[in-house]
């Protein structure tokens, strides 16, 4: 057994412990998180049931592809928590949804990019049917790649596709490429080239991220809840990055994310390492929930605005954006 193994059994049973905890504040709560088949560390405390030990509610998981449908299940009152990308937190935000950002899960890096067949270089692109999640990072990224090549969007037909309908149009090749997140980009590039990551796009200025989201009203209610909910994402990021390799295709962590992502076991450690995951600590940092975040927000707005994509921005987006729950979180004890 590994040091890292220890380190996480010895961190969920520390968090196992606080069910009291949880327990005594949640009462009988209900919490109805929406989250994305992507692979990343939180998705082990899903499967093992850590999240509902720990914050003592009964929750509801609800599996989403995209994350304007997470969005728009918030601004329903259907879900309380979220998982989006930067993209479709930027247009929530920008509509004015009462949504608070609570924790960057990942900067996303070469887990999103844009596969292609017969397409050889950018200026290919023009007349060709590329597929993507509207109003997603990877739609952002999509259309900041064009204008970094400058092409017009207008002499490409972009299509609006979830995930699993892209890998299907894929396979009967209905479409020319697609820009898409792991584990359906995995698929892709069996048989695809890429031509340019979200590594390459936060280069060129546009970086994208996923993050947690919650309504402030349910944050309102149940504080103790929420703070519970981030302690536990905290302490999966932890254990990723204590050791990595441990993570391996073997490993139960692999196992359970492959069982709530759909991605393939021995794929799982390569797909994890397409995004950088700040830690606990990190995340109330200049960089994150302390300024980048917001920064990263209102940039991204500034051009989906510029695209037609959302009918205005606002001034200040730091009202979407809060280190209070990773700081309360940090100060968590059991």
């Amino acid at each position: 057994m590994t040091i890292t193994r220890r380190t996480l059994l010895a961190a969920t049973a520390a968090l196992a412990m606080a069910a009291s905890f949880g327990a005594a504040h949640a009462g009988d709560v209900t919490l109805n998180i929406g989250y994305q088949p992507i692979v990343e560390p939180s998705r082990v405390p899903q499967a093992d049931g850590t999240y509902e030990k720990v914050t003592g509610a009964k929750i509801n998981w609800q599996k989403f592809d995209g994350g304007a449908d997470v969005i728009a299940a918030i601004a329903s009152g259907s879900l309380d928590i979220g998982y989006v990308g930067s993209s479709p937190l930027a247009a929530a935000a920008s509509r004015e949804l009462p949504i608070e950002t609570i924790f960057v899960v990942g900067l996303i890096s070469e887990a999103e990019a844009l596969a292609v067949k017969s397409v050889e270089k950018p200026e290919d692109l023009a007349g060709k049917k590329i597929a993507t999640p509207f109003v997603s990072t990877a739609h952002y990224s999509l259309l900041t790649a064009l204008k970094h090549w400058n092409v017009d969007p207008k002499s490409v037909e972009i299509l609006n596709l979830r995930p699993p309908e892209i890998a299907a149009a894929w396979q009967r090749g209905d479409i020319d490429g697609a820009y898409v997140w792991d584990p359906v980009l995995a698929e892709l590039k069996k048989d695809g080239k890429v031509l340019a990551t979200s590594a390459d796009v936060a280069d060129w200025g546009g970086p994208t991220f996923d993050a947690w989201i919650v309504s402030k009203k349910f944050a309102e209610e149940h504080p103790d809840v929420v703070t519970a909910f981030v302690k536990v994402t905290g302490e999966a990021t932890a254990a990723y990055r204590a050791d990595p390799e441990a993570w391996s295709a073997t490993s139960p962590e692999a196992e359970k994310i492959a069982r709530l992502t759909g991605a393939r076991q021995e794929e799982v450690p390569a797909l994890l390492k397409g995004y950088i995951f700040p830690t606990l600590e990190e995340q109330a940092g200049e960089a994150l929930l302390g300024g980048g975040t917001v920064k990263a927000v209102a940039d991204t707005s500034a051009f989906l605005l510029e695209q037609g994509k959302i009918p205005a921005a606002l001034s200040d987006y730091k009202p979407y954006v809060s280190t209070r729950w990773v700081s309360d979180a940090s100060k968590l004890a059991y």
